[in-house]
């Protein structure tokens, strides 16, 4: 009996660096008011004044400490933690300091890849100082960052996109983790499965019922048993908990945002029409995206009275979307937030933007390649 073999090709020459923000809002708000600092900050609208409606854009760390998160309602943020200081949030002052973050990184290399509006990658294998060690120019940018805004953010080291992701969220706040070739492996065995992305919570029960809470365990399973069991995803993790991503980091960024609205001859006075209509436009933004090959973190709304009043909000999530029933989601909850009773409306339109690239891993099938056991 013979197996089909995929090989394995491991780049291990590039030097990437991945820099996240540390709960970037809520670290602005309090540098803008530093009575703030030592209380659970949560970015959202106080539930009081939404009755109960509405979402968290993202929390502080002492807010997180009650289970508080990304895209949970503001209501069941409030319960968690009554005492919570809850901030509507600047997003005009987060994007001119995401500029200004954006500009240190291009004094150290112009190969950036921007994730979201709080995070980026950099490729400084050949970079503008001329220097070879990537982990002194992570901590020069940390440092920069701090003295230019007074915000720190996290920084991970390795050789591929995937492992300096993994490595920046493992010693938040202000640390920096560093994955060497030699040690990824290792590294990725002791790791929680929920940890590889790509694995989203819906998905974590079906590894645990094949046995795989670990990297280890990961790593023990056959790849064709992964490629039958999970397709593209099961290809990807393969290669990923042997420390094998090779995506470079892409800086062709051309579309920042994708959108469609519509206008309405006779305004929408129904809520059950107003949301039929919001998942209609979910669905043709949804295929702009595919068609794209892009999927983003924020999603706008954008409302049309019939006075001709316009109301535009948005909100910034932790993970990219693309599909119908995630963009739905949260743009019916920005929705429900921001629409006045008993006023027709003449305009609606829903945006996804901070876009990045959407990656299909196209596997070749070597069929005239094979080993005989």
């Amino acid at each position: 009996m013979s197996e089909l073999v995929f090989p394995l090709i491991n780049n291990t020459s590039r030097k990437i660096i991945h820099i996240d923000m540390d709960a970037f809002f809520a670290a602005v708000e309090e540098r803008e008011d530093p009575s703030l600092r030592g209380k659970p900050v949560v970015i959202a609208r106080h539930p009081k004044e939404t009755s109960g409606r509405g979402v968290v854009s993202t929390c502080n760390y002492e807010a997180r400490k009650y289970g508080i998160h990304s895209a949970m309602s503001s209501q069941e943020a409030y319960n968690r933690c009554p005492h919570a200081v809850f901030v509507s949030g600047n997003y005009q002052l987060y994007t001119d300091i995401s500029k200004q973050i954006q500009e240190i990184f291009h004094q150290y290399t112009d190969i950036t890849q921007p994730m979201s509006i709080d995070e980026a990658y950099l490729d400084v294998t050949k970079n503008k100082l001329n220097e070879s060690s990537a982990i002194k120019i992570a901590r020069m940018i940390q440092q920069d960052i701090y003295t230019k805004t007074g915000l720190t953010c996290s920084a991970g080291v390795s050789y591929n996109k995937f492992l300096a992701k993994i490595a920046s969220d493992y010693k938040k706040p202000a640390g920096m983790a560093v994955i060497t070739p030699e040690g990824a492996v290792d590294f990725l065995k002791q790791l929680p499965i929920e940890k590889f992305h790509g694995v989203g919570k819906k998905s974590v029960p079906c590894f645990h019922e094949l046995g795989i809470y670990t990297g280890a365990d990961l790593y023990a399973k056959n790849e064709m048993d992964l490629i039958r069991l999970f397709g593209r995803m099961g290809y990807s993790l393969y290669r990923k908990v042997r420390g094998i991503h090779n995506s470079p980091v892409a800086i062709s960024w051309n579309r920042k945002s994708v959108g469609k609205e519509r206008t309405y001859g006779t305004p929408l006075t129904r809520e059950d029409e107003m949301q039929k209509e919001l998942r209609k436009l979910a669905q043709r933004v949804e295929a702009s995206l595919t068609r794209t090959k892009k999927h983003g973190r924020t999603v706008v709304v954008k409302i049309r009275y019939e006075d001709f009043s316009t109301f535009t909000k948005r909100i910034t999530i932790s993970e990219n979307i693309y599909k119908t029933e995630d963009i739905y989601h949260y743009a019916k909850e920005i929705f429900d937030e921001a629409y006045e009773d008993e006023k027709g409306i003449r305009l609606l339109g829903v945006t996804v933007t901070t876009l990045s690239p959407l990656y299909y891993e196209l596997i070749t099938l070597p069929l005239w390649q094979e080993t005989s056991n």
